[in-house]
């Protein structure tokens, strides 16, 4: 356990009682007892040392002690946020934990024209199955983002919450991940200088359809084709969150040359 996730902040006295999830998980999977301590996150992000003070049928008392003297790891970079076409099955579970895992800001789901799951009843029931899966995510792997995950969006929806981001964030970017060349736009260039935000955007089994990606680049966003091959959606995901990652820790050390074409 790297550090638990407290959903809420000690009282006046410093104190926590947890129930519930958070109760089986410390007691019936940990095994922890009176007097045992972990470090712990509070919602804010601040970093303590808890300390079990009892357990009592169903309730576990804490304390937290002492601040560390410091906050949990704020992300060096911008923020990454996940565009993601509703995939068929579990694979939308996969694709949460590895995202959480992997330091993303924001997971969005979306339903486009080759999704086979649709938008219909149930939304609440799997935002609340994610959001689990973001928290254990987050726990196992020591992640200090607060990765949020949001409800289902159609295509219209979507867009509109990309404008809205791209209101209040004018220097964001945009970035359509596609299994075609539609031009010869390279990943390094579009990251260049650091973008305020980047959305990916990643499609369902069956990709984009021509209409959705004419939407899409209307939109301002960026086509990107990483590689000779065609990932699945869940690996596609993984694969692009992991390079926009690596580019922007690593983007003082190194400096984009646009390629010259051969004469």
């Amino acid at each position: 356990m790297k550090r638990f996730i407290l959903s809420q902040p000690p009282d006046s006295e410093g104190l926590i009682r947890l129930t519930g999830r958070d109760y089986h998980y410390l007691v019936r999977v940990r095994r922890l007892k009176s007097g045992a301590s972990f470090p712990a996150l509070l919602p804010g992000g601040t970093e303590v040392e808890f300390r079990v003070h009892s357990v009592d049928g169903d309730t576990l008392l804490g304390e937290c002690l002492a601040e560390k003297g410091r906050r949990a790891p704020i992300q060096r970079i911008p923020p990454i946020l996940l565009f993601q076409a509703l995939p068929k099955g579990t694979k939308m579970d996969l694709i949460v934990r590895q995202a959480a895992e992997g330091g993303i800001t924001e997971i969005v789901p979306f339903a486009s024209e080759h999704s086979i799951p649709k938008i219909h009843g149930g939304g609440e029931e799997k935002l609340g199955r994610w959001e689990r899966i973001v928290r254990e995510a987050r726990q196992q792997s020591g992640s200090g983002i607060a990765t949020a995950v949001h409800a289902p969006l159609d295509m219209d929806g979507l867009l509109a919450y990309w404008d809205s981001i791209k209101s209040g964030r004018p220097g964001s970017r945009g970035l359509l991940f596609h299994q075609d060349p539609v031009d010869e736009g390279s990943l390094h260039g579009y990251l260049e200088g650091r973008p305020e935000l980047t959305a990916m955007v990643i499609g369902p089994e069956g990709g984009f359809s021509p209409a959705e990606v004419c939407r899409f680049l209307a939109a301002g966003f960026k086509p990107v084709k990483i590689g000779d091959t065609i990932l699945r959606t869940e690996t596609a995901a993984l694969y692009g969150a992991a390079a926009i990652r690596i580019i922007l820790l690593e983007s003082a050390s190194w400096t984009y040359r646009p390629q010259q074409k051969i004469q």
